[in-house]
């Protein structure tokens, strides 16, 4: 397989996941061609993961590219994938997730007839712990940047799942994944690309995406961690243009008013009302948001 034939690269960041990653893996590895590669990082496992990433080798030798590195975290290992790729094109699919059989067919022949697309979005299906499934397909796409950026980041009618999207390596020259942040690495990089990017919908599944009730995007050490990072990171002006810092105060306020809600749900009362203030604090109009609004009287009155 030569560089010129490889137009997708399909990474698996694989970080304790030894239980799954065979069935991340395969669900790859049976529709492979010479147009895309695999490449499995092992981000210093401390389970099996070793083990199981040896095993897959012994059972499809040469068919994809294992890489071991000392643990530095999903944003790093994002970030290695992009250096270690060799197709224009990267999915990064999570190695407890799935592709779907002949995603990789249907992703070829949209960069075909899209050839100036940076962003594919497909759609995907969720699977839930009690086994139930649902289909989602994907959001409209706003026609203008400003629009795609405020409906991605505000409004949340447009969403982009890892593992269903497919990026050109050319996004990442406006900034790659923050390595400080252990979550929610992908935030600033979506909104860079539909700030500056053609993005394009492909209407069908592309990944089975299993969903956890300790998800890292619910706890509470993600909420604490990023914190105002994540928005400086996000308008960072290398990341997006003038004309999307209207955005930041809006969004400020939102990410508030969600650790707002984490807290509250976590009965973490005392940093809920400090969330809520700051939240106000960054844009008044914070109080119009009822739903948000209606918890904090109830706080406050609870007197807790």
């Amino acid at each position: 397989m030569t560089t010129s034939e490889v137009q997708i690269s399909v990474v698996i960041p694989a970080y304790n996941y030894g239980e799954t990653l065979p069935r991340a893996a395969e669900s790859v590895l049976r529709q492979l061609d010479e147009h895309a590669e695999l490449i499995i990082i092992d981000d210093g496992s401390t389970d099996n993961t070793a083990v199981v990433m040896a095993a897959l080798e012994q059972a499809y030798p040469g068919r994809f590219r294992a890489i071991r590195q000392v643990n530095a975290g999903l944003a790093a290992v994002r970030n290695r994938g992009i250096d270690e790729a060799r197709g224009a094109y990267l999915v990064f699919l999570d190695a407890d997730d799935e592709m779907v059989d002949g995603a990789l067919a249907l992703l070829l022949r949209h960069i075909a007839e899209n050839p100036d697309s940076r962003l594919i979005i497909g759609g995907h299906i969720s699977v839930y712990a009690n086994g139930r499934r649902k289909e989602h397909a994907p959001d409209p796409l706003p026609a203008t940047a400003i629009a795609r950026v405020k409906g991605y980041l505000l409004e949340k009618t447009l969403g982009v799942s890892n593992g269903a999207c497919a990026m050109h390596r050319e996004v990442f020259g406006l900034g790659r994944y923050p390595e400080r942040f252990r979550n929610a690495e992908d935030i600033p990089v979506f909104a860079q690309v539909f700030a500056a990017y053609p993005c394009t919908l492909l209407h069908s599944p592309l990944a089975l995406i299993y969903k956890h009730d300790d998800s890292l995007r619910h706890n509470l050490s993600y909420g604490m961690q990023i914190g105002e990072q994540l928005i400086g990171e996000v308008f960072d002006s290398g990341r997006l243009p003038a004309a999307m810092q209207v955005l930041k105060k809006p969004f400020t306020a939102q990410r508030y008013l969600s650790l707002f809600r984490t807290f509250v749900t976590a009965g973490e009362n005392q940093k809920a009302r400090e969330f809520y203030r700051q939240a106000l604090k960054a844009d008044w109009r914070a109080v119009l948001r009822w739903s948000y609004t209606r918890k904090a009287i109830k706080l406050w009155l609870g007197g807790e």
